[in-house]
């Protein structure tokens, strides 16, 4: 049987092989339900499907910059030669 003991905080560590088995990883949203006085039922957050953007990765986070026309583009560019 997997024990955790609950911190001051209280806070709860997921045991290695439960963690493994049921693929958790940080940042990964856990629903807990009290399905009676002695009993907690802990169950994964449905996760929503990633959208088209997800694909663009490290890259995404450059569509936050506003759009510059080219001759801006290239202006800087041809700055650094």
């Amino acid at each position: 049987m997997n024990e955790t003991i609950v911190t001051e905080r209280g806070q709860v560590s997921v045991p290695a092989s439960l963690r493994k088995a049921m693929g958790l990883h940080p940042g990964r949203k856990l629903h807990w339900e009290q399905v009676s006085n002695r009993e907690i039922r802990v169950s994964l957050h449905e996760e929503k499907p990633a959208g088209p953007l997800a694909v663009l990765g490290y890259a995404g986070r450059f569509r936050k910059i506003p759009p510059r026309p080219t001759t801006e583009w290239m202006r800087e560019l041809r700055e650094g030669e």
